[in-house]
C-alpha cells in the first residue's frame, strides 16, 4: 500500500466569541497565527498543512497570513466548521486528517509528530488524540482517516457535530475503532506542577497575557522550544500559572 499523505488541518476565524481577533493578536514580534502555524509546519511525518477559515471578508487578514507563510487556504461556511475540514482535507488530497484549532500558538510538533506515529503503529484504528486531561490544554491534537471525515460531513446534523468536526467518530465507539488517547511521559510530571492544571490554548484575554509571555520568554534563546520549556519556564515563574487560572474551558453544546 502506497503511504498515506497525511495533512494537518487548523481552524481560525476572527469572529471568535470570547476574544475577536484573537488569533491575529501579536506576540514576540508576530502573530499568534504565525507561530501556530510554523509550529506546525515543523511536525514529524506531516505531508502538508491547511489553514480552515471562513468566506467572511473579515477572515480575509487570516487568509493573507496563512497564505503569506506558503500555507495552502479553505475557505468556506462560518457555522459548519466540519463541511469546512472536509473541503480542506479534499483540497489537500488528504489521507489522513490531524485536526488541531488556530488558538494554540504553543502547539508541540514533536508531540503532534508522536500522536501520528502512534497512530500508524496501532493499526487497525480510526481515531487517536492527545489526552487533553492529561496534558496542558493547548497541545490538543486529533489524527483520523478522512474518509471519516467525508462520512460525517454528509451525515452529521447534531450541531456541536457540525461545530467540533470529531465528535460524529469518537461518540459512536461501536462503530468506529478508537485508541486509548496519547497521555505524557511518566517523567514529564514532578509532583508539585500538574499538567492538566496548565491553561496554554488563548480563548479570553488572561490566556493571551500568559501566551504572550511564554513566547517572548522562550523565542530568543530557544526557537525551536517544546512543551516542556514552557513547563520549566512556568515552574521558574510559578505566578504566570495563576494568571489565567479562572478561566474555563467552554464545553461541547
Amino acid at each position: 500500500m502506497d503511504k498515506p499523505r497525511i495533512v494537518a488541518i487548523s481552524q481560525a476565524r476572527m469572529t471568535s466569541t470570547r476574544l475577536p481577533g484573537k488569533v491575529l493578536m501579536p506576540a514576540a514580534g508576530r502573530p499568534l497565527l504565525a507561530h501556530h502555524l510554523e509550529r506546525l509546519s515543523r511536525t514529524p511525518g506531516l505531508d502538508a498543512v491547511v489553514l480552515a477559515t471562513t468566506v467572511n471578508a473579515s477572515d480575509d487578514p487570516v487568509a493573507a497570513c496563512a497564505q503569506g507563510l506558503g500555507v495552502a487556504v479553505f475557505r468556506g461556511d462560518e457555522q459548519d466548521v466540519l463541511g469546512r475540514f472536509a473541503g480542506a482535507a479534499a483540497l489537500a488530497g488528504a489521507d489522513l486528517v490531524v485536526r488541531v484549532t488556530a488558538d494554540c500558538p504553543l502547539i508541540d510538533p514533536a508531540l503532534v509528530g508522536r500522536l501520528i506515529a502512534a497512530f500508524q503503529e496501532s493499526q487497525p484504528l480510526d481515531y487517536l488524540s492527545i489526552d487533553s486531561t492529561r496534558f496542558p490544554r493547548g497541545l490538543d491534537a486529533e489524527i483520523f482517516p478522512r474518509r471519516l471525515l467525508d462520512e460525517a460531513a454528509a451525515n452529521a446534523i447534531d450541531p456541536a457535530e457540525r461545530e467540533h468536526v470529531t465528535p460524529y467518530i469518537y461518540r459512536r465507539p461501536d462503530r468506529f475503532r478508537l485508541g486509548a488517547a496519547l497521555v505524557p511521559d511518566a517523567s514529564a510530571e514532578p509532583a508539585d506542577f500538574r499538567l492538566a492544571d496548565q491553561r496554554w490554548c488563548v480563548d479570553e484575554p488572561a490566556d493571551y497575557e500568559l501566551v504572550h509571555r511564554l513566547l517572548e520568554a522562550l523565542l530568543p534563546s530557544n526557537p525551536g522550544f517544546g512543551w516542556q520549556d514552557c513547563c520549566k519556564t512556568l515552574r521558574d515563574h510559578p505566578d504566570w500559572v495563576d494568571i489565567n487560572r479562572s478561566v474555563r474551558q467552554k464545553t461541547l453544546h
